[in-house]
């Protein structure tokens, strides 16, 4: 029999200090989960249940590639963010108990198409175009909980060419990431290979092509990328 589809190679990303690989299952994505870039984004941190959103799978960018500057854009961002690899899936997952379903932690980069953000909130529409975009997950090495246990505090940094856009702390998320895992699993039931990216701090701001953009998380090492014209 003839196929119509062809099987679809799985995305993978490098585990830190093993010759394994993560298989990545799906993104979720954690919005305004700083009080402060909620505020410079004209937005009340006074909220309760998290934002989510997702992005493919094949978004994943790895560390050191070139990212092609999206088409259909004039205000691109970069957003540094703590990613969370879940390494036992789940449902109504109490807050108590989350952690132990989190295999390891990376340095992960939200590419945002803001102008396409900023037009789909005016209009009460979704925000797929502005941030599901090919190559919008930049992605560094999963580092395993073995290895560096669990950041709930510490800095997290970006900077384009040599200077700090962005910088802030893990402790200043809104909602934790216990707290996070727990109420994403109400919404659907979370599975081994599943990503969190879980919201970035204030600063964000528009890079163009040539710029290269450096995400760092203490213990967690750096996650580098450069724009380039898109082909």
């Amino acid at each position: 029999m003839s196929q119509v589809m062809f099987p679809v190679a799985p995305v993978t990303v490098p585990v830190a200090g093993q010759n394994a690989r993560f298989c990545v299952r799906r993104i979720f994505c954690v919005g305004r989960n700083y009080a402060a870039h909620v505020r410079e984004m004209g937005g009340d941190p006074q909220r309760t249940p998290p934002v989510f959103f997702t992005k493919p799978a094949d978004a994943i960018l790895r560390d050191g590639a070139d990212f092609p500057y999206p088409p259909r854009t004039e205000n691109l961002h970069p957003e540094v963010e703590l990613v969370v690899a879940i390494g036992l899936g789940g449902t109504n997952i109490a807050v108590s108990g989350a952690l132990h379903h989190v295999v390891g932690y990376a340095v992960g980069n939200d590419w945002t198409r803001r102008d396409l953000q900023a037009n789909a909130k005016r209009g009460g529409e979704p925000w797929d175009m502005a941030k599901a975009f090919d190559h919008s997950a930049s992605l560094g090495p999963i580092h395993l909980t073995t290895d560096v246990g669990h950041p709930f505090a510490g800095t997290i940094q970006l900077s384009v060419n040599g200077q700090v856009r962005q910088s802030g702390d893990l402790s200043a998320m809104i909602t934790s990431v216990p707290q996070l895992i727990a109420e994403l699993s109400t919404y659907v039931c979370l599975q081994p290979g599943d990503l969190m990216y879980t919201g970035t701090p204030d600063g964000v701001s528009a890079v163009v092509p040539g710029d290269r953009v450096v995400c760092v998380i203490e213990g967690l090492g750096s996650l580098v990328n450069t724009v380039v014209e898109h082909l």
